[in-house]
This record gives structure tokens, sequence and C-alpha cells, in this order.
């Protein structure tokens, strides 16, 4: 959430904010509300201290009369402060519904543009897409010959975009975790493992919508709970009304968690398989900050994703987001796409990881603060989250990338050891 008085200050910079993040505003509106509110609260005070005075004034009366009088009109004045309280109240909360609808001012330097097709490359890993001498098979193809997939028992089970991992699949799948975890553990990252399920206002707190036609997020009927999207909800929910101390930041947070999404409107070849589907493992990076950190933490953490993509071996590139495809939240984007041979007809870029500087909007929506020896008062801590590894796009990676011609697929040398020193999966 962005600070009301900067709002108020930054109007026409919030306005065109919101024109290149294709958010319908309402700052006009806000602005003349704030202008209520500043007159209603105004009217509060003063009725206030007129009763007060009033009521100074009782023990004053020289007749019973007129100390009755007293009391009357020390009564009357506060029986108006309280209506005036009220509409104030009720003026501010409109106020506030406005404020939870505009998104993090952007970071100078995003591209502008209203969606991914303006994102910007900023380079490639050491990778680069291989080339074939047979034609190459998608994942799906790949999972189903060794019987390492099932996505028609996950649609009997569960309904469609649900699956089955079986074998040396899931194998793999530990194998990337276990790889992911003890490399963030060796940086500094403390590992958690946290709820499926959070309330919907820390859903609300991080930026996600937990209810209504527009989520992407499962909520559960008769309860305030949704199941989340991302261990980026649980995490930053953690902290969620506390006081960190300057010298406790900054602190990094290592998420293992399921993620459930609905995937509403995906559909198409792009999406086949596990590209997208309603339920995966990731792991996630999470960390809370003084603010001059995070701009420094965030670069640290584009190029975390990117050691872990060069480790595994995957070409990828990666791309500055357009203001357009940002989320509410993000002040700025990085995405790594990797290769995906079996993509598209000849094999496409897909997103596999991304991280953000959330800057002060998640905190503020939260209510995270720090406080600092021997300064008076509190602020509001930067949040950065970044993503290790998404399963699911991960194995795709491996699988698409790794394959030889008889379907079988090298492990990559850095997840060997998990696998028993295994080089290969599938195959004679």
């Amino acid at each position: 959430m962005l600070d009301r008085k900067y709002v108020v200050a930054n109007a026409d910079a919030v306005k065109e904010n919101c024109q290149n993040r294709n958010v319908p505003q309402a700052v006009d509106q806000l602005l003349e509300l704030e202008s209520q509110r500043r007159d209603l609260l105004k009217q509060v005070e003063e009725l206030n201290r007129d009763a007060n005075a009033v009521s100074k004034t009782i023990g004053q009366a020289k007749t019973d009369e007129e100390r009755e009088e007293r009391k009357a009109r020390g009564r009357e004045l506060r029986e108006q402060k309280e209506v005036a309280q009220k509409q104030h109240d009720e003026v501010d909360a409109q106020i506030r519904e406005i404020e939870l609808q505009l998104p993090n001012m952007a970071h100078p330097d995003a591209p502008v543009g209203v969606d991914d097709k303006a994102n910007l490359e900023l380079g490639q890993g050491k990778h680069a897409p291989r080339e074939f001498d047979f034609s190459p098979l998608d994942h799906v193809e790949i999972g189903q010959q060794w019987d390492w997939l099932d996505f028609e028992g996950g649609a009997r089970t569960s309904g469609a975009g649900f699956y089955f991992l079986k074998g040396d699949l899931v194998l793999l799948d530990l194998a990337i975790q276990q790889y992911a975890v003890n490399e963030l553990v060796r940086r500094g990252f403390l590992p958690m493992t946290t709820p499926d399920l959070a309330r919907d206002s820390i859903l609300e707190g991080i930026g996600f919508m937990p209810r209504g036609p527009e989520t992407q997020v499962y909520s559960v009927e008769n309860s305030n709970l949704c199941l989340i999207g991302t261990a980026e909800i649980t995490l930053g929910g953690l902290y969620s009304g506390e006081t960190f101390d300057a010298e406790q930041l900054p602190l990094k947070l290592c998420g293992i968690s399921h993620c459930f999404r609905t995937e509403a409107g995906a559909a198409g070849r792009a999406s086949r398989g596990l590209y997208r589907v309603h339920q995966f493992t990731k792991i996630e990076m999470f960390i809370f900050c003084l603010p001059d950190q995070s701009d420094a933490l965030h670069e640290e953490l584009r190029q975390i994703e990117c050691d872990l993509f060069d480790a595994i071996e995957v070409p990828y590139r990666i791309v500055d987001t357009a203001t357009g495809d940002l989320g509410g939240p993000a002040y700025r984007k990085y995405d790594l796409e990797a290769w995906m041979p079996g993509r598209g007809e000849a094999g496409e870029w897909g997103e596999v990881t991304s991280t953000s500087n959330c800057t002060d909007y998640q905190a503020r929506r939260l209510n995270v603060r720090y406080k600092q020896k021997d300064v008076k008062g509190t602020h509001f801590v930067h949040t950065l989250n970044g993503t290790a590894f998404a399963l699911s796009r991960a194995l795709i990676s491996i699988l698409e990338n790794h394959q030889n011609a008889d379907g079988s697929v090298n492990v990559p040398e850095v997840l060997r050891p998990y696998l028993q020193g295994r080089e290969k999966l599938g195959g004679p």
C-alpha cells in the first residue's frame, strides 16, 4: 500500500503509474475523500475541545439550573463529536478501500508497456539453447514414455490440471528440492516449511485478491482461509504486526511449500503438461530488510536464481518486467525464462522464476516495522521475494533440455549426489 500522504502530494505521478500498469485508479476520488476526512477530523477535534472546555466550567456554576444547562451543553457537544467521528471513520474506510487498489510505484528503469511483450531482455545464462540431432520430445511425451507422469489419474482423482509424479521423476523432484535448500542455507537463508493455508487478511496484505471472480487462489468455504499460491504469502504473514530491531535485518527465509492456483483462463499448447497446473511445490526466497538494503538484495536474489539454473545446465534469459506485467506489489521484477524445446512448435522461452522488490508496499499492509537504537519511532521494512525453483517448471526444463534420442534424460551433475550418483534416468 502506498503512503496516503505520498499519494496526496504526488497525485499526478500516482495516476501515471496506474496508467502504465493498466490498473484502474480513483486518485481524484481519494483526494476528494481525504479533503472531507480532514474537515471531519477538524470538526471532531473542535467539538471535543469545546466539550472539554464546557466540562471544566461545570464546577463554576452558581446555581443548580446553570450547572444542568452546562451539563446538557457538554452532552450535546459530545454527541455531535460522536456523529462527526462516525462520519470520519466511514470516509477513512472508503479511502483505505481505494488505497488497497493502488499498485506500488514502479522503478524508474522498469520498461513501460501494457504486457509481457514489452519486457526487456537483459542477458542470457551460461548455456545456449541446444541444437538437437534428433526431434526432441516435450516433457509430457518423455514422462509418459517412462510412466513418470499420470495426468489421467490426476484428473480422475482431483480434476483437470492435477497429476501424479511417479518413479524416477519423484526422485528428481526431491533432488532439486534438496539441492536448492542446501544451496540457500549455504548462502544464509533460514529453511522453513510453511502452512498451506493463510487468512484472507494475510493474502490481502501480501497483495493477492483472496475472494471474488478475479482471484487466482482457492478459498475455503465458510472460513476466512485460502490455499496459498506461493510461500511468499505465509513467509510475509509470519511477522505481520511485528517490529524488528534494525540489527536483525536483513532476515533471509527459504520457504518450502505446496502452491495452489486456479489458473483460470489458461489453455493452449504453451500451457500443456506441467507448465500450468493447479498444485505444485516451490522453494521460495523471502527477505525482510532495511529500506537502503533492498535494491542490492534484489540484485542478489536475481543472481541466486541465475546461479541455480546455470548449475542445472538449463539455458535461460533474464528479463526486466514491463510495468503492465509487474503485479500490484512489485516495484521492480526480474523474470528468468528457460528455453523449453518442447514448448510451442519449435521451442520457446517459458517463465521459470521471478524476483520482486516490493519496497514497503506489503509491509504497510501487514504492519511490519523496524526500530533503530537511539532513534525515535518505527519505520516500515522492505520486503523482497524470489523463486528458487517452482518444481513443476524446473522438471520441464531438465527433462526437455537434457533428453537423449532414446528418451532418457541426463542428470545435471549438481543433482547426482541426491540420486545416488546416477547420471541418467530412463533408458536401458
